[in-house]
């Protein structure tokens, strides 16, 4: 039976993928800093183990408990709103520790055994904000596009291995938590300079009218990049980050 571990499970997108790979009958890991038994169904398929993917100690923690994995989701991470010249350097640093540095770490941690073993998948899950500028998400882009960039050499490096690595870039999930999270970290927002700006992009975050993305959405094309080898190293998920991904 393959097993999955997921990172960032406490709510959102981690908690539907692991829905979805327990739906599927696989063995699931599924990891947050605080394990809580409330947020997934109770299954003996289901292990929730703690983990701060910014702290070495609880990375390497985590390898020797988990034990040999097939598919590694790299999911955790946070959101921030600022315009770039107001961001404090604190928040530019925490975003690139935990959504870039975390994300590496994990990888690092996890790749030995897929090459030594000559097979394995890592999911890197980003944003679709990669894909289109806009305001006030500089440096949470920045984080994000920083995981693109080393992905798609890593997915280079290790298909002689037989490893394969993707990307899933969701797009605006208004139903999840992670929107509200980011609107907890906002700073500058009331600027003068930028607060009509501001009072505009915020609307906009909220509106759940439109093309959105649903958890749904990511858990799917997490199962796609984690077992059909055919699909590309970039997945879009979500119908706005498809049309976004096609120059919409």
């Amino acid at each position: 039976m393959n097993t999955v571990l997921i990172t960032g499970c406490s709510s959102g997108f981690g908690v539907e993928i692991a829905r979805y790979f327990l739906d599927r009958d696989w063995q699931v890991i599924a990891t947050m800093r605080t394990p809580r038994d409330d947020v997934l169904p109770r299954s003996e398929r289901l292990r929730v183990l703690p983990l701060d993917i910014t702290d070495a100690q609880s990375i390497q923690q985590l390898v020797e408990v988990a034990g040999p994995i097939d598919v590694l989701v790299n999911n955790a991470g946070f959101g921030a709103g600022s315009p770039v010249e107001l961001t404090p350097m604190a928040t530019a640093r925490e975003l690139f520790e935990t959504n870039t540095f975390g994300t590496l770490a994990m990888t690092q941690a996890f790749l030995p055994q897929f090459r030594q073993r000559g097979a394995g998948v890592i999911v890197n899950v980003t944003s679709s904000v990669t894909l289109k500028a806009l305001p006030l998400v500089g440096i949470y882009s920045a984080s994000k596009a920083a995981v693109n960039a080393f992905t798609a050499s890593l997915a280079a490096e290790v298909e002689p291995f037989g490893v394969r690595v993707r990307l899933v870039l969701p797009g605006r999930a208004p139903e999840t938590r992670f929107g509200d999270n980011a609107s907890t970290r906002l700073h500058g927002m009331d600027h003068e300079a930028y607060a009509d700006l501001a009072a505009s992009v915020l609307a906009r975050m909220r509106d759940e009218s439109g093309p959105v993305t649903y958890s749904s959405d990511v858990a799917e094309a997490v199962w796609r990049a984690a077992t059909d080898p055919s699909t590309p190293l970039r997945i879009p998920a979500g119908e706005d980050a498809v049309a976004w991904a096609n120059g919409g």
